[in-house]
């Protein structure tokens, strides 16, 4: 039998077949046929026609088969997958049909996109794991929990150094702020708060991992389990009045990660269109990037409520965010650290003094709350003093008319004669 005369039907269509065929043979009445397949009674007659005119075939839908007046043309495809080819190499069906609508001017829906990176071997489709923990609901106002991390990853493609994003999420909207350091630890994770705080003001509480930067990896004494040691990252902070909580998983502090996934995605190929090379660079496009990233995915809060306090004005930020030291102010009203000495210029009160470590490398030394003149003693170059060289010591033999061969001589004698 020629293919052409295969009529293939859906269950449904054999359904419906089966029903008009039994009011074609008055078996059962259009009125009934119509109400078994819902369908108007009009409808039923126009099939009823059909299928006397066309046979079975009338059944079948005239578009099967047919090019739909809507597909988008070879021309367009091909244009569209060449492109992902060359430039959006790597990127998901998502942002690739952003681009193509942004800089290519061809406008091709993220499923659509999805199928032919699929049959261009562009793109695998990603496994989704099983949900580890239950779901925690968002915070319900803006500022009451935001979460900090930092993602290490090669944001620049080897086009210049690797970088870490110190970045930020706000619980309840999942507004973002972020800014790139070289490293992650406390100086990069002061400086990225003090922005945040220019920018939004102080959140009410921040979650964070518990890498050393913000939780002190020592154990409080037995005796003191009261007094927890905190890290200069933590102990910033509640002097500033912000809750620190510390997650006891990456899974708790979801969303944050989640943003590092996206970001690792989105904002690593707009640099790599942008050819950004340096650290500086990266700054600057993040600042223009961060706010059409959230407007496309901040989502509005369960209360309209801001709750970031406003930045105070007199507090001097630099005054906390650094690293503080206590150090035993001596007789002379000297103090020292890591190897270098300090002559305070003034009498010393208290028997304890606080050195700041600013993020500016600048060094300030306080007494009950008063900064203190000091300037720095340079050690005195002493010479160095030339080390002897030890001589090679040679080996002695005695000659044979010692003393010590005398002795041994006459011992194996007197053993030769007792024998």
């Amino acid at each position: 039998m020629p293919e052409r005369d295969i009529i293939k039907m859906s269950v449904r269509e054999l359904k419906r077949l089966k029903v008009v065929q039994e009011a074609m043979e008055k078996q059962i009445t259009q009125k009934i046929a119509a109400e078994l397949l819902e369908l108007s009674e009009r409808h039923i007659r126009r099939l009823v026609k059909t299928v006397r005119e066309e046979g079975e075939r009338g059944i079948v839908h005239r578009s099967r088969g047919r090019l739909s007046n809507n597909r988008i043309s070879d021309k367009v495809k091909a244009k569209a997958v060449n492109a992902c080819k060359e430039s959006y190499r790597g990127f998901g069906p998502t942002l690739a049909s952003e681009k193509l609508l942004e800089r290519e001017g061809i406008a091709v829906s993220r499923e659509t996109m999805r199928k032919w990176l699929l049959e261009e071997g562009l793109w695998q489709h990603k496994r989704r794991g099983s949900p580890h923990r239950r779901y925690r609901e968002r915070k319900e106002c803006f500022g009451e929990m935001v979460q900090m991390d930092g993602s290490h990853h090669d944001w620049l493609e080897e086009r210049g150094p690797k970088l870490v994003l110190m970045g930020y999420i706000d619980d309840a909207t999942g507004s973002t702020f972020g800014k790139f350091y070289d490293y992650e630890g406390t100086i990069p994770a002061m400086d990225s708060f003090r922005e945040y705080v220019k920018k939004y003001g102080f959140p009410q509480s921040v979650y964070l991992d518990q890498h050393s930067t913000y939780k002190s990896p020592h154990q409080a004494k037995e005796e003191d389990r009261n007094n927890m040691p905190m890290s200069q990252f933590e102990r910033a902070l509640r002097e500033l009045g912000v809750k620190v909580i510390h997650a006891n998983s990456p899974q708790a502090k979801g969303r944050v990660e989640r943003l590092f996934g996206t970001l690792q995605d989105r904002l690593v190929k707009e640099m790599r269109l942008r050819g950004i090379q340096i650290k500086e660079e990266a700054n600057v496009f993040l600042r223009s990037y961060l706010p059409t990233f959230n407007k496309k995915f901040r989502v509005p809060a369960a209360k309209k409520a801001d709750l970031h306090m406003p930045l105070p004005k007199g507090l001097d930020l630099d005054d906390f965010l650094c690293i503080k030291t206590n150090r035993v102010a001596r007789n002379d009203n000297t103090v020292s650290l890591n190897g270098r000495l300090f002559q305070i210029q003034e009498s010393v009160g208290a028997l304890y003094v606080e050195i700041q470590e600013r993020l500016n490398g600048a060094l300030h030394i306080k007494a009950d709350g008063k900064s203190l003149k000091y300037t720095e003693i340079k050690p005195i170059a002493r010479p160095k003093r030339k080390k002897m060289q030890s001589q090679a010591r040679r080996a002695v033999i005695p000659k044979p008319t010692h003393p010590w061969r005398q002795g041994l001589k006459s011992q194996k004698l007197r053993r030769a004669y007792a024998k």
